[in-house]
């Protein structure tokens, strides 16, 4: 199952491999909580005029989603995202993961279990809606997939060592093998020395699915899937590399990827990425959400 890349329809486009072009019918779920240890009140935070979390449910819309909602434990939240005219759905205060607060949310949506739904974090005001569409088209291709996420290729060999750039390997139909934070793939004689004399290059000559690949941490679910994951054990594997899509691939779950050219700009975490997605809104124009 081979898939022609997507058409590119301005800077933001992610022109990707290993999908449709035609987007199918989504629902885009943003989680979204008030609790931040780096950043307090980060889904309030003001962006051109309006909150973070506004801003990313106006990028969702430009995606092409039928029905975009705002998960959230916060009445101040729900108050700012239904009052700029958006959906916002209450779930509870104690859920473990973004996941976990996504499958209430859908549930409380009561979606078919084929429905296809994206998850849109709520710190993400300048995801491209291209890709947004583009890993919906991905897991809509993919009939015998639970879910679908991006990647790119590193070319940095810096990132491909960085523990904290998570790396996936794929099958040959761009299904995820695994994911971590090691260096995968990892070429015996160009690292036979690893850890003590660093290599020289990354791997190199090989296939795109093959190649050293960078997760972005963009996910579309069946609904289906959604209602089951909260009842999934934590897998080890998940405990040793702190990643939760490990769990769904310890349950036989398949992932889809879908392989983009390059990284979307990085989410907001900090007060210095806060000043840079207000500058980037402030060149783009406010009105203009992707």
């Amino acid at each position: 199952m081979t898939h022609p890349p997507a058409a590119s329809s301005g800077p933001d486009e992610a022109r990707a491999r290993g999908v449709d072009e035609a987007a199918p019918k989504f629902v885009a779920l943003i989680p979204a909580r008030l609790a931040s240890t780096r950043l307090p009140d980060k889904p309030l935070a003001d962006i051109g005029g309006k909150p973070m979390v506004v801003r990313v449910a106006e990028r969702a819309t430009a995606a092409g989603a039928a029905r975009v909602a705002v998960a959230t434990d916060s009445p101040r939240i729900a108050e700012a995202v239904s009052a700029a005219g958006f959906e916002a759905i209450m779930t509870r205060e104690d859920h473990a993961s973004g996941t976990d607060r996504l499958a209430e949310a859908a549930g409380k949506l009561g979606l078919a279990a084929d429905q296809i739904v994206v998850n849109v974090q709520g710190d993400e005001p300048l995801i491209p809606p291209p890709l947004v569409r583009a890993v919906a088209a991905r897991l809509a291709a993919a009939g015998d997939c639970a879910i679908a996420t991006a990647a790119h290729p590193i070319d940095v060999l810096a990132q491909y060592l960085d523990p904290n750039v998570v790396k996936v390997v794929c099958d040959r139909e761009l299904r995820a093998l695994y994911f971590s934070r090691a260096p995968i793939p990892f070429e015996r004689d160009a690292m036979a020395q690893f850890p003590h004399r660093l290599p020289a290059r990354l791997p190199a000559g090989l296939a795109p699915a093959a190649l050293p690949l960078r997760h972005i941490g963009l996910y579309a679910y069946r609904a289906g899937f959604l209602d089951a994951y909260p009842r999934l054990t934590r897998s080890p594997l998940e405990a040793l590399e702190s990643l939760e899509q490990l769990r769904a691939l310890w349950h036989g779950h398949r992932i889809a990827v879908l392989l983009a050219d390059e990284a979307p700009p990085p989410g907001v975490d900090t007060a210095a990425d806060l000043e840079r997605a207000r500058a980037a809104f402030a060149v783009a124009g406010a009105s203009a959400p992707g």
